[in-house]
């Protein structure tokens, strides 16, 4: 057992966790019974009590189960911004015992189709700005979609400025299959007894793991319990506690810490369904919000609105997040502006979030944290799997009662990132990293191929894939180039084909901005005449992103 980190472990923080058995759907009958008059939910200004919110909940589950035939284990797929509804709709799945499968709703029909067809969803619960994607499937894969208008929510009037999709009004449609939102909670219908257990399903994200095919990582209530228990226990908070929410709901990281820690709580969540950075500090100063997780890149903007000093930032008490390291210079900037230092952490979409956080009392700056309650976490040769000691660079593992059963479908995958010791089950995570003396663990490089974007994951082969369906291309290769404000971006490498020869840049974005999320699309484009291979014809993909590295490294911007 990996225990050298107890030396700095947290003050008053037990080092073992005894898990609640309830549902996650129990939790928030819970927090409704003791709260119900409390605002669970605040949206640009409108209240949401827990009494209605498990109201809401409990009549889209009715809906769910007797309209769309969802049963236990069954995967719906959750395909929206953040808003009350995707809380309402999580939450519905989970009264049902079936499976929530979030999808990025930067997403297209072609990705939100490998979805669809690899997880067997018959239902969708989306967005009504995201219908068009949808509707090429219903019929095909699914048979049954719920629609929503994020506005219906904003039940009061606001001097907050509204994205354009919460300001939307309910647009209609007509379409087999389809039932907007309104109307499925109108029929009142009601769904039968919850039953569950800590070892059923409960949640399919997808990630690419270590190869570039998206898959789903499935994770059982035990496994979501444990982050999401941890994360109060780890960052104390009470039922007074006011989160801002601006992650993505979609991502572990938010669904985790933003969404499911502070409803088990009895908190108030504040919602956010696009980020803005004067909102966002308005919404903290106006509903004295005391926790906010964000990524890096969001927290920089934040900090670098030169009207911040304007607003009374007082009430937070805990800052944290991670998808990219930390810059020195604004972590001091947000000590000086709120005397708080930012909590950074680490954890996957296989993992349901947090594996390793910093200490409150003790951070590091750049530092993935030490390894939280439970875990065992150890670096090893990626070779042979031989263990190594501080301060030797290998491939972080991790064990512990978050780590997700497998890829869904993919026994052999599975077992390609799993291996035994001392009894335990360890995750190979493909991120190469040490640990210090005092069992701080570090992030130095990855053995998978991808790309971290502001935080969301690219895996380049399955951009590749998506990109050999255009017909000017013979050959590309992805790989990430520094940015300055994502960290690294997309860079595409491609070999047109012969009649092909007056390919543009702009022609290729414009073509992938169709066909995949925003993130995905290459930023960089530059044209090649062929691309480095092996004796047995396999392109080089290390070849090329080494020498971006080594550019970029020896440009004199970087110096």
């Amino acid at each position: 057992m990996f225990d050298r980190h107890y030396a700095v472990w947290p003050k008053g923080v037990p080092k073992h966790l005894t898990l609640p058995e309830t549902s996650l759907y129990e939790n928030i009958e819970i927090s409704a019974r003791r709260f119900p008059r409390k605002p669970a939910l605040l949206y640009y200004g409108a209240a949401l009590s827990y009494a209605d919110l498990k109201n809401h909940i409990d009549r889209l589950a009715g809906w769910l189960e007797q309209r769309c035939g969802v049963k236990k284990a069954d995967r719906v797929l959750l395909y929206m911004q953040n808003s009350p509804q995707f809380v309402i709709a999580y939450y519905a799945i989970q009264r049902l015992t079936a499976v929530v499968v979030p999808v990025n709703p930067m997403s297209k029909t072609e990705e939100l189709r490998h979805i669809a067809a690899d997880t067997g969803a018959g239902t969708v619960i989306c967005g009504q700005e995201l219908l068009a994607f949808v509707q090429p499937l219903l019929g095909e894969t699914l048979q049954h979609a719920v629609v929503a208008a994020y506005g219906d929510y904003v039940s009061a009037p606001t001097d907050l400025p509204l994205p354009d999709v919460v300001a939307a009004p309910r647009a209609a449609f007509d379409m087999p299959g389809a039932t907007s939102w309104s109307n499925a909670l109108a029929a009142g219908l009601a769904a039968s007894p919850h039953q569950a257990s800590h070892d059923d399903w409960c949640v399919l994200p997808y990630s690419s793991g270590t190869t570039g095919a998206p898959k789903g990582c499935l994770h059982t209530i035990r496994g979501v319990t444990a982050t999401l228990f941890g994360s109060i226990a780890w960052n104390p908070a009470t039922p007074e506690s006011v989160q801002l929410v601006t992650l993505p709901l979609f991502h572990v990281t938010g669904m985790q810490n933003s969404m499911n820690a502070p409803l088990f709580n009895g908190a108030t969540l504040v919602l956010m369904t696009r980020w803005d950075r004067r909102v966002a500090a308005e919404l903290i100063q106006r509903h004295r919000v005391t926790h906010w997780r964000n990524i890096t890149t969001m927290c920089i903007d934040f900090l670098s609105d030169p009207g911040i000093g304007r607003y009374d930032l007082s009430s937070l008490i805990g800052i944290g997040g991670g998808g990219a390291p930390m810059p020195k210079a604004v972590a001091a900037k947000l000590k000086e502006l709120t005397g708080l230092d930012y909590i950074e952490g680490y954890g996957l979409s296989e993992t349901i979030a947090a594996t390793h956080i910093n200490p409150v009392d003790n951070p590091r700056p750049q530092c993935l944290g030490i390894p939280v309650f439970d875990v065992d976490s150890r670096v090893v040769n990626p070779d042979t799997l031989q263990e190594l000691g501080p301060g030797e660079t290998g491939e972080i593992v991790v064990a512990g009662p978050q780590v997700f059963l497998g890829y869904w479908n993919r026994p052999a995958e599975t077992a390609a990132v799993f291996f035994e010791r001392d009894g335990k089950r360890f995750f190979r995570t493909g991120d190469l990293g040490y640990y210090d003396e005092q069992g701080y663990f570090f992030l130095v490089d990855r053995l998978k191929r991808m790309i971290n974007a502001a935080g969301f994951k690219v895996w380049p082969t399955e951009i590749e894939a998506m990109m050999y369906a255009h017909p000017g291309i013979r050959e590309v290769c992805i790989i990430a180039t520094p940015d300055a404000h994502r960290g690294e971006t997309v860079k595409a490498v491609i070999v047109p084909k012969d009649d092909a020869k007056d390919l543009t840049a702009e022609e290729i974005q414009a073509w992938c901005r169709d066909r995949m999320a925003a993130y995905k699309v290459p930023r960089v484009v530059v044209f090649a005449d062929a691309l480095p291979k092996s004796a047995t014809g396999k392109i080089l993909w290390r070849v090329l992103q080494d020498h971006e590295r080594s550019a970029a490294s020896s440009s004199p911007s970087s110096k």
